[in-house]
């Protein structure tokens, strides 16, 4: 597999910032190269799978649903993968993080409108054979892109 280049990191670093306004036209005025080599580029990253797909950051609370909980969960290590997407399965759960530990190995996150729900994640979680280790009420998320694909690869304007 190639690595990625200054290029490759600059579209990255651009597109993690905020893909739904980035065009290619737009990242070309900040990489060195023209806008059917940014399209060409974000073409191959595709195919690659360095870019596995865009979906939009939501703001739940806003979206009528307040209540973010972050569960920890234990799966046999040897179901751990089955799990995690089973739980995806899960009615409210959103994302789920699959640890490389014997403890605490599943991670999902539910986004609900109240306890009721939380509850029914809980029983639905349980159902599955997993072991609950805890459950966090999730205030807020900050993210960044990640500054190492190229902040320094692209120009101001």
């Amino acid at each position: 597999m190639a690595e990625l280049d200054e290029v490759d990191r600059g579209i990255l670093h651009l597109l993690q910032s905020d893909a739904r306004n980035q065009t290619p036209v737009d990242m070309a005025e900040s990489l060195p190269v023209s806008a059917q080599t940014v399209r060409n580029r974000i073409e191959k990253l595709e195919d690659r799978g360095v870019i596995e797909g865009y979906v939009p950051v939501i703001d739940y609370e806003e979206a009528e649903f307040p209540m973010r909980v972050k569960f920890a969960c234990t799966a046999p290590v040897d179901r751990r993968e089955e799990l995690a997407e089973e739980a995806l399965e899960i009615s409210n759960v959103v994302h789920v993080e699959e640890m490389l530990s014997a403890r605490r190995n599943l991670l999902p996150l539910a986004v609900t409108r109240n306890a009721e729900e939380i509850t029914s994640v809980t029983e639905a979680l349980d159902d599955l054979g997993l072991r609950i280790e805890s459950e966090r009420l999730l205030r807020t998320r900050h993210r960044q892109p990640f500054d190492h694909f190229g902040e320094d690869a692209v120009s101001d304007g």
